[in-house]
Formats: C-alpha cells, structure tokens, sequence
C-alpha cells in the first residue's frame, strides 16, 4: 500500500489501474496473467503501469521525464507485447510519442475519453418503470449485452464471450454485491449498468448499456443515478466513470446526475510499420 500512495492520493484520476491492482492482490484469478511496472527514486515510486493480458497497458500519471524514459525502458526490455495503451493526459501522449519511436511502431488513437468522479447524486427527472438488481438468471441478457457494448464502444478489441462470463458470474455471484443493475419498464428489462474493480474509497461503474430500441427514453440515466446513488450509500464516498469524448449526449448525462470530468484520457493502439 505504501506504494500505491501516490494514487491513492487522486483516487478518481487513477481508478483504473488502482481498481485493476486491487483485485489482482484480492481476487489474482480474475487475472491469471500480469505485468507490473515500478519506477522508483529515493525509495519513491515515481512511475507505474499495469498490464493484464490481453488487455493494454494502464499508465499512472507521470511527472517526471527520466521516470517515464525509465518507465519505457523497463516495458520495452521485459520483451512482452504490448497491444496498446490507457492512461490519462498528458502522460498517456508522452508515453506514445517514446514508446513508437523505441518500439519502431505506429500508434493509432481509438478514443478520446473522460475520467468523471461523483459524490452525490443530482436529482433528476426519472425514466418510466423502475431499477432491480440483477440476479443469476439474468446471467445471459447480461453476458449478450455485454458483447453488444464492447461491441459499439470498443470494436478494435478481440471478443471474449468465454472471459466475458466467468467475470460476470463471478460478480453475480456474490464477488461484487449489487454487482449488475438492470431497468426494468412494464415486463421488460430495458438498460444495463454494472460496477466493479472498487479503489478502495471509491468504485469504477461499467458498463452502460441500452439497446438501441430503447434509447433516448432515459433509463440509462434514471439506472446509473440510481445505482451510483446505492454505492455511496452503501460506504463509497464516490463512483467513477470513462466516457467517450466524441459523445457529448452522453456526456452531458452523467454530468446532470452530478458526475464531473476530473480528468482526460486515450486509449491507444500500437501496430507494427509496414
């Protein structure tokens, strides 16, 4: 813990790697495969990153420019594939720009994205019908709407339906209460939303979905407000979310329920030259 200080002193900013990082000390089958990285001076992390095959490396910030070279060093010469990259500006770019060039590679933008932090909920117009937690026998709507949002939110990623269930029968199993939250309208669950990987003080909710034959009626709202507003009764002082940048409808949502952008991140994808 000494180590994640840094973080921990900006939960909000670093809550990927911090919540990834903590179930991997917690729960180390989630994630049978992992690299750590650790830049330290004066016995001071200085640098961090976080890779969990075969999903991209997490970055901490970074405000040195020789931990970040010396972070990069350590990556490259570790010798293990790195599919792409996550963290927040400015070190994100930072670390592209010497990671392409160390790596004799290019680098190509997938999104723009917003880190947004909540600690109370705004009271907002509701949506038709009502929000339940989720139970084993939704197990497959969850799993297929699942893949629906990974689908639309994140295309260039290989699908992993097989991964994709163990997950969520282990969160609907007790691994993560309240894990998964649907909207339910008349007879008809109408919108997802999930939470997980928790900081420590705070927790990452994810994914967000609605089918598209139900959007625009504002379930997906209503259903974070509502389970955003369930967490920090039940002892999170606040919630985390990533958004897409180039979504400002969305955006402008979450921010109604009283999230807030605390910071800007990309996710970057590294292919060999041709």
């Amino acid at each position: 813990m000494e180590r994640a200080a840094p973080l921990l002193a900006d939960e909000a900013r670093h809550n990927l790697i911090l919540g990834i990082g903590r179930t991997l000390l917690r729960s180390p089958e989630v994630y049978p495969d992992c690299h750590a990285f650790i830049v330290s001076a004066d016995h001071k992390p200085t640098a961090a990153a976080l890779m969990t095959p075969p999903y991209n490396l997490i970055l901490a910030d970074v405000d040195s420019e020789e931990a970040l070279d010396a972070l990069v060093d350590g990556i490259a010469t570790a010798g293990i594939a790195v599919p792409g990259a996550i963290g927040n500006q400015p070190t994100i770019g930072r670390f592209v720009e010497r990671w392409k060039i160390r790596l004799d590679v290019t680098a190509c933008l997938r999104m723009a994205q917003g880190v947004f932090a909540l600690d109370r909920v705004e009271r907002i117009e509701t949506a038709a019908g009502s929000p339940r937690i989720a139970a084993g026998e939704d197990l497959d709507l969850i799993v297929a709407w699942t893949a629906a949002f990974l689908a639309e939110a994140l295309p260039d990623e290989p699908p992993d339906e097989p991964r994709s269930r163990s997950l969520i029968e282990r969160r609907l199993g007790g691994g993560t209460p309240g894990a998964y939250w649907l909207w339910v309208d008349g007879d008809q669950v109408v919108s997802l939303s999930g939470h997980g990987n928790p900081t420590g003080r705070g927790v990452r909710i994810g994914p967000v979905y609605t089918p598209p034959e139900h959007r625009g009626k504002g379930y997906a709202a209503a259903l974070v407000a509502a389970e955003s507003q369930w967490l920090l009764a039940h002892g999170y002082e606040f919630c985390f979310l990533y958004t897409d940048l180039a979504n400002p409808t969305s955006n402008a949502i979450y921010e109604r329920i009283g999230y807030r952008q605390v910071a800007e991140a990309a996710s970057y994808a590294f292919q060999p030259k041709t």
